[in-house]
């Protein structure tokens, strides 16, 4: 239990010490953000702020974990996750910059490689024998889904990452929310492990332990991205959280959980949803401006305000999750 505590701790040290060298070369390379004409235009200001923060979380996270982990599946799988979902994001923020350009990599690559990953996590959840099963809490019965179970895994991780990624924009907004959503796993993560007796399910704790690096990690690059930012996350770290997020959600088997673990997500994910289809369709935006975030800034909400604020109903959220996993605990680990 000690090394889930003390892999954030050495995780989070890691991003902080490390943080001034890695801005420090980026801005001496010119690897700095292109700010896009249609977004709010107090942002212009940003353009040139060194990116791929994710780098630096991914690091951190990966010098915290690899060293002590037990290398169970679970635990390797959300790693492997986050790291090929960083590399695809990590491959839009280069060509972004190769090309001095706010758009990267086409959307169909990236969801041609999302399903690859989305093929490997499958692969893995089929070694740990996961069930297929849905578990609907409140309702209180399962959803048999069979093979379309795995069509189900790939809407989570493309749903999570882009949902993440749209989340970004707003300094310590999606690092914030993240680290909120990422502590909520963790903490079902190790109710698993207490809570299933013995023998308690070790790799459970695994999870845990991956969990925290990724949480320090996070929380040492907030240090820089807090208002007003130093270094954004990127389409690098944006992707690497939300493929944390989606897998450690699968391989706990809290899938419609993470409606509410990955709330503010789901709801910036559908505010440029109806954006889009109100102005198709009526020739109307409903919003100011979209992501949902644009629109408070374009209501005259300073940044700080926004981050605190998705950073209030993100807690609100994820607390009725682990509430609800936690009252039918024995009803999840039963699918």
């Amino acid at each position: 239990m000690a090394r889930v505590l003390v892999a954030a701790v050495v995780a989070m040290i890691i991003a902080i010490l490390s943080g001034p060298t890695f801005i420090a070369f980026q801005r001496k390379n010119e690897f700095g953000q292109h700010i896009r004409e249609e977004g709010p235009q107090t942002h212009f200001a940003k353009q040139g702020t060194p990116t791929m923060g994710g780098l630096l979380i991914l690091l951190a996270a990966a010098i915290a974990f690899l060293p002590l982990s037990d290398y169970t599946l679970p635990a390797l799988t959300v790693f492997g996750t986050s790291v090929a979902c960083g590399a695809v994001g990590f491959l839009d923020d280069f060509i972004k910059l190769r090309h001095k350009r706010s758009l990267g990599l086409r959307g169909r690559w990236k969801m041609l490689m999302l399903l690859g990953i989305t093929a490997a996590v499958g692969v893995a959840a089929h070694h740990q024998h996961l069930s297929h099963h849905v578990y609907v809490p409140v309702a209180n019965f399962s959803i048999p889904l069979g093979p379309v179970w795995y069509g189900l895994l790939f809407l989570i991780i493309a749903g999570a990452v882009n949902g993440v990624n749209l989340t970004d924009g707003v300094d310590g907004l999606a690092a914030g929310t993240s680290i909120i959503a990422l502590a909520t796993l963790t903490a079902m993560a190790v109710t698993i492990f207490i809570r299933s007796g013995h023998p308690r399910i070790q790799n459970r704790l695994d999870v845990a332990f991956i969990g925290a690096a990724l949480i320090g990690a996070a929380i040492g690059f907030l240090w820089f991205n807090a208002f007003p930012a130093e270094v954004f996350l990127g389409d690098t770290g944006a992707f690497a959280l939300g493929g944390a997020i989606a897998a450690m959600a699968i391989m706990m088997k809290v899938e419609l959980l993470l409606l509410l673990v990955g709330g503010i997500f789901a709801i910036t994910s559908l505010s440029v949803i109806l954006q889009v289809a109100s102005f198709k369709y009526w020739g109307r935006r409903i919003f100011l401006m979209a992501p949902l975030q644009h629109h408070f800034e374009m209501k005259a909400w300073s940044e700080t305000k926004i981050m605190v604020r998705f950073w209030i109903v993100t807690a609100i959220l994820c607390a009725t999750g682990f509430a609800l996993f936690y009252k039918y605990f024995l009803q999840f680990r039963g699918v």
